[in-house]
């Protein structure tokens, strides 16, 4: 599985953003799509998840009710639209997967729980 996202850019407080993570290769049915992202100086913290077979989907709670993530099947990419962002947005973000089971409920906010990484894209928020 190959992750490639893209979508990231400069953008003012309160602006929106769509990021893409466009995937290839073997995609199986329980595969669940993670993102994360890394500001500056700090740890790699997960956002969002959706799980291609149900397509239900979990956020972080500083993002929650802002960013939306979805995944459009016949172009097998993941997208996380970004609405109302905030300076504290500022950070590159990743997209990973996993198709793997997991014992954990939470499994999907670990990122040592994902095989599959993209590169990252960066966002930048000016305040």
């Amino acid at each position: 599985v190959q992750l490639q996202a893209s979508g990231g850019g400069l953008v003012q407080a309160g602006w929106s953003l769509r990021l893409s993570c466009s995937i290839s290769g073997f995609i199986s049915d329980d595969l669940a799509i993670g993102w994360f992202r890394q500001a500056p100086g700090k740890e790699r913290e997960w956002v969002s998840c959706i799980g291609k077979s149900d397509g239900s989907t979990y956020y972080t709670g500083s993002v929650k009710g802002r960013f939306t993530i979805s995944y459009d099947n016949a172009k097998t990419t993941v997208y996380l639209q970004m609405n109302s962002l905030k300076s504290e947005d500022t950070a590159v973000y990743y997209c990973a997967a996993d198709g793997s089971l997991h014992a954990s409920s939470g499994w999907y906010k670990d990122k040592s729980e994902y095989v599959y990484w993209g590169q990252g894209t960066l966002v930048t928020v000016s305040s």
